[in-house]
């Protein structure tokens, strides 16, 4: 037992040594946070396990966490509010708090450039912040209690997965529905991920499949990226000239809120879709696990895609290799919330009801670190270890 255990710990050392190089060779600090039911959001030396910050979220428990490109401040979402902290501030307080949701916020994240954040709830709402302005600049009306949102790499769609099954895509450059999807039935679509690369949409429901489609341009629409230049949404600015193309100049245009939009928001509901940009074709249906999936994840390099479970485990597929199960992550004792692949995609951290949060090595799929002192189910993790 002894030698084993000891053979155990060179291992685990070695596979922590190797992270910690990793991370010094890279030349970025690691900003690792987790937080859950016990109304605190602790942050973490990634390779020792030792929390060395941690912040009050007195007003609930919190739903999700997303860093800032910038790695300048972390969104927590709450119940009914989103908190806005600076994460390298003296005293530890929020630097702002969104307002306008009615029950629990249960997605947050960020444009490419941070210039604004968007929102979803339980409410049946999908909402746009503009970061320099105050109050909601649009707002989407899903109809039903959304669980999940996902931002296209283009930042001109969103898509949201609701209670009731349904996985819309929001176009902003149209500020309309373009696009349905019903996988399941009724059955919730419990969280969607898309891939960085825009090749494949994931979308998990509550009976433990995951269905994949394929992405690509519209018939007619080529690639476009809206620009960052935020202000031109809604404003009077001088047209651009004749020589840019009509659908990036659209996509520029109208990719975001903004204080020009005025302090009321802008509605936009479900019904009279517009025609979508995307082609989105089925690819597969798995089923990842026996119970609920609660979150799905796919990895910066496109190549792996996580399901965590209410089953106690997470487990991770070969996106190259047909979806086959590469490996199965046991160690947790209850369920497992949330995951989070590191940059390189070497890497997974998952958060769990046993009120502890892993770091796994997916090579070996060996537990390299542990993150304890919630006392209560941990249930987002917010990881930022790629460059600023």
């Amino acid at each position: 037992f002894f030698s084993s255990a000891a053979r155990c710990w060179r291992t685990l050392s070695a596979a922590a040594r190797r992270v910690l190089g990793r991370m010094s060779d890279s030349g970025q600090s690691v900003l690792l946070a987790t937080a859950g039911y016990d109304h605190t959001i602790r942050f973490w030396e990634a390779p020792t396990g030792v929390c060395y910050k941690t912040l009050q979220h007195p007003d609930s428990q919190v739903n999700q966490l997303q860093i800032t490109a910038d790695r300048q401040r972390i969104a927590a979402a709450g119940n009914p509010s989103l908190r806005l902290f600076e994460i390298n501030s003296g005293p530890p307080s929020a630097l702002t708090t969104y307002d306008g949701h009615t029950s629990n916020v249960t997605a947050v994240g960020f444009e490419a450039d941070g210039k604004w954040m968007y929102t979803a709830s339980e409410d049946g709402t999908l909402k746009l912040w503009d970061l320099r302005a105050a109050g909601c600049q649009r707002e989407y009306e899903s109809g039903s209690p959304i669980n999940s949102v996902a931002l296209h790499p283009n930042q001109v769609e969103i898509v949201s997965g609701d209670r009731d099954g349904n996985i819309r895509v929001w176009d902003l450059a149209q500020n309309a529905c373009s696009a349905e999807l019903v996988p399941d039935g009724d059955k919730s679509i419990q969280s969607l991920s898309i891939a960085r690369d825009a090749s494949t949409l994931a979308a998990a429901n509550v009976r433990g499949s995951v269905f994949l489609w394929r992405l690509g341009p519209a018939p007619g629409c080529g690639e476009s990226r809206a620009s960052a230049d935020l202000e031109q949404c809604g404003s009077s600015a001088e047209p651009a000239e004749p020589t840019e193309p009509a659908e990036a100049r659209e996509a520029r245009e109208a990719r975001a809120p903004s204080a020009a939009d005025g302090a009321e928001p802008r509605h936009a509901e479900v019904g009279g879709a517009v025609p979508s940009r995307l082609r989105i074709e089925p690819l597969q249906k798995l089923q990842a696990h026996a119970s609920y999936v609660i979150r799905c994840i796919i990895s910066p390099d496109c190549r792996r895609l996580a399901t965590t479970s209410a089953d106690h485990t997470t487990k991770v597929w070969d996106m190259a290799n047909n979806f086959s199960c590469e490996e199965t992550l046991s160690g947790h004792q209850r369920w497992v919330w949330d995951a989070v692949f590191s940059a390189d995609s070497a890497y997974l951290v998952t958060a769990s009801s046993d009120q502890t949060a892993r770091l796994w090595d997916l090579a070996d799929g060996v537990t390299l670190q542990h993150y304890t002192g919630h006392h209560k189910a941990v249930t987002s993790i917010a990881l930022h270890d790629g460059p600023v």
